[in-house]
């Protein structure tokens, strides 16, 4: 080696890292042609591992401390190297620093609905998303299946594989259970540790560590939410007397939405009628006794009946239409 070449050569004495932003996962300790001194100190701070790799093997990992590379506390190296004793020259190895603390509000979602056979509705599409987070638990693991040589790995470069994973689970813990889907929507607790169990094997296999998953929201597609409502609505509205004020409240909704024509102004007219009279029914009498008999000519009450303008089959206490919003008792 020439003289001047052996006088600019670095020798490297100290090695440490500090992350210089969110998101990195590893990073390769810039060595290039310089050389690390036997006997030179290693600084890792707490949230971090560090890895020393020869010839593309680790040799050693390092947890957080203060420490000195050498055949001493380097017996693997030694191993790889067959050195027998101590070295005085320096050696060529690389340093891989690991972020190991939390990695927090990493989100997951459904980019397509997953399709799953619900109790109620049979197959239906379904959205969901949420939350987790996770650390690098085996640097050894994370290196060798992961990140590997890269100069640098980031949390983005992980993130579509783990969230393809996330939902692949959801689909098998939710699919086969044929669970409604009011039912799972409440459990979602449970849903989410679950999902958090089937994850937990396959994290490790890539040296992490699984701390928390969270499922935030389940929804159905908008067809069937509205569905889901109506019939939300019809188990509230109960007997037949607040089922009407529950159609009349749906017809001024209806209405309301069309304000331009006679038609829509009619309707709302005449649903808005019959909305209060019902209520005031309803207030006048309130539950009590049944009633007697109605005169001749007057529907019972649980009869039913048929509109006078659109012929559809309505209750016969109606005092409209619950199809076409018509009040009943005239002829147009």
């Amino acid at each position: 080696m020439p003289l001047s070449r052996f006088l600019q050569k670095q020798f490297i004495e100290v090695i440490q890292w500090s992350e210089p932003e969110e998101g990195i996962l590893a990073h390769r300790y810039p060595i290039a042609d310089m050389e690390i001194r036997n006997g030179a100190q290693l600084t890792v701070r707490e949230s971090q591992m560090a890895a020393f790799v020869n010839e593309g093997k680790i040799a050693d990992v390092f947890g957080p401390g203060l420490h000195t590379l050498n055949t001493r506390n380097l017996p693997l190296l030694t191993d790889l190297m067959n050195w027998g004793k101590d070295f005085e020259s320096p050696f060529k190895s690389d340093v891989y620093f690991f972020s190991t603390r939390l990695q927090i509000d990493q989100r997951w979602g459904t980019a397509t609905p997953i399709t799953i056979r619900e109790k109620e509705f049979g197959a239906v599409r379904l959205r969901a998303y949420g939350i987790y987070s996770y650390r690098i638990a085996n640097p050894r693991a994370f290196f060798t299946e992961v990140s590997g040589t890269r100069e640098l790995y980031r949390v983005g470069d992980l993130e579509g594989q783990l969230r393809d994973t996330i939902v692949a689970r959801l689909t098998e813990a939710i699919a086969p259970s044929e669970v409604a889907f009011l039912d799972m929507a409440a459990h979602q607790a449970e849903l989410a540790q679950k999902v958090a169990a089937d994850l937990g094997p396959l994290m490790t296999a890539l040296g992490l560590s699984l701390q928390s998953f969270v499922i935030e929201n389940l929804s159905l597609p908008e067809e069937l939410q509205k569905v889901l409502d109506r019939r939300i609505g019809m188990n509230l509205a109960g007997d037949l007397d607040r089922y009407t004020q529950f159609e009349a409240a749906q017809s001024l909704e209806k209405a309301a939405a069309n304000p331009g024509g006679a038609a829509g102004v009619g309707v709302g007219l005449g649903a808005g009628v019959a909305m209060g009279q019902t209520m005031m029914n309803a207030m006048q009498h309130p539950a009590g006794p049944a009633p007697a008999a109605p005169a001749s000519g007057t529907p019972a009450p649980g009869a039913a009946k048929f509109c006078q303008v659109c012929g559809h089959q309505i209750p016969g206490t109606a005092r409209f239409c619950p199809d076409c919003g018509k009040p009943q008792g005239f002829q147009e």
